[in-house]
């Protein structure tokens, strides 16, 4: 098969890398892709992809089999809609189905429809009401912007002026048009978790756990980021857990083949958990893979990514058949000095080599180019994702710690903690 994978990121490297190993994958695209795609796949640059009739020009005159959709503001836009109705093959789904992450309103009404467990919840399109609901809960409280806002409209605020200044920077501009309708929530505690599935015909298909960390620094401080590093399998989830996650994501699934949600879905649902003390809890449901959660789960899945996401798009559920490596995954994130807040490009990239002759090491590229000397150089705010495979967790996690310290970049920022906590056990979250 033909295929272009939509996207530039960590996630878009990570997938092609799996797809190019498929002896089914004939020709492989990235558009735009970045300097690690480069290696397994013909970066396309200067195609809107968001732009579906764009897109369906592209498929026509390069004879592709299969889109696969990355990020969301793709699906969100209606890409694969257009794509479908253009008769070409397309894993992501439709901008129905996408709004389960485009609109925090839309999902939270589809949790609540088809009893699937949540935070209590407010939605407002003023900030009078908003901050009146906020001053009446207490905190702490959540703020979501309800659009897409890139990973960083989610404010987590521990006393009610913090939660208030929340909702007026979200009226006020601060994440655009995202913000001019705004959730409120109920905050939970607990660990996180992600539990990602294909859907296809209204049937998930559960892929290894993984959990991401979200805070800037080492210890969990500073802001939140797009996610610093990820693990996968996640060892402080009980049996129980996994079953009402599984059964979460298969209601969720079931509800996008029925009426008033009828969707087709066909591509990655993402579910965000909290391990709550009254079970998981759903905090978000996003419509693709997560970043970098990807990163880990697809190293870690056997058998031909093409023919998954091929049956996942053809809708034909009968066909997809999951099984997982027994080894542990660990990814820590290489950020540019100052992200998420400003930073620098253009820094020249070594060690990459070096640090891929590790047993079990591969670095997927995140925000990487070429110079015009062809040197590899910065090109984001996370630069590169150091993925690490072991026998245990302990060992993948030294690996991918060793792995970068063969790399390096001037400003290059890391935490220096990932999975340590999860490492400690279920306790180090009490």
């Amino acid at each position: 098969m033909n295929i272009v994978v939509l996207g530039s990121g960590g996630r878009e490297h990570a997938i092609c890398w799996a797809l190019a190993r498929s002896p089914r994958c004939s020709t492989l695209y990235a558009a735009p892709g970045n300097g690690g795609t480069a290696q397994v796949a013909e970066n396309v640059s200067g195609l809107d992809i968001t732009d579906g009739n764009a897109l369906v020009g592209f498929c026509r005159d390069h004879d592709i089999d299969m889109v696969v959709i990355g990020p969301e503001a793709p699906l969100v836009a209606g890409v694969a809609d257009v794509l479908r109705q253009a008769g070409v093959l397309v894993f992501g789904p439709s901008a129905q189905g996408a709004q389960l992450e485009g609109s925090k309103t839309y999902s939270k009404r589809f949790m609540l429809d088809n009893n699937i467990p949540t935070a209590a919840y407010g939605t407002f399109t003023d900030a009078a009401s908003a901050e009146q609901y906020v001053r009446d809960m207490g905190a702490p409280i959540v703020v979501k912007a309800d659009g897409l806002a890139a990973g960083k409209g989610v404010i987590v605020a521990g006393d009610v002026e913090t939660a208030v200044d929340a909702v007026r920077s979200c009226f006020t501009g601060a994440f655009g048009e995202a913000g001019s309708r705004v959730v409120v929530e109920e905050c939970l505690t607990g660990p996180e978790c992600s539990l990602l599935a294909f859907v296809s015909g209204g049937k998930a298909f559960c892929m290894a756990t993984a959990q991401d960390h979200k805070r800037a620094y080492d210890g969990d401080l500073g802001p939140n980021t797009g996610g610093m590093g990820v693990y996968s399998p996640v060892p402080i989830v009980t049996d129980e857990e996994l079953a009402a996650m599984t059964k979460v994501m298969e209601d969720a699934a079931a509800a996008t083949a029925r009426e008033p949600f009828e969707q087709d879905y066909r591509g990655v649902l993402y579910g965000g958990f909290m391990l709550t003390p009254q079970g998981p809890k759903v905090l978000e449901f996003n419509a693709r893979f997560g970043d970098p959660e990807t990163q880990v789960i697809l190293p870690r899945l056997q058998g031909d990514l093409v023919s998954i996401m091929e049956a996942v798009a053809k809708g034909a559920p009968q066909e997809i058949e999951l099984s997982w490596r027994e080894e542990w995954a660990v990814c820590v994130v290489l950020a540019s000095q100052g992200y998420p807040g400003a930073y620098e490009k253009g820094k020249v990239i070594l060690g990459i080599d070096e640090a891929e002759q590790l047993p079990g090491v591969t670095v997927f590229h995140a925000g990487t180019t070429f110079n015009t000397d062809g040197e590899l150089i910065t090109n984001g705010g996370r630069v590169l994702n150091v993925v690490a495979l072991g026998s245990s967790f302990e060992e993948a996690r030294e690996r991918a710690y060793e792995a970068c310290d063969c790399i390096n970049f001037e400003g290059k920022q890391l935490r220096t903690d990932i999975g340590a906590k999860a490492a400690a056990g279920r306790a180090s979250w009490d």
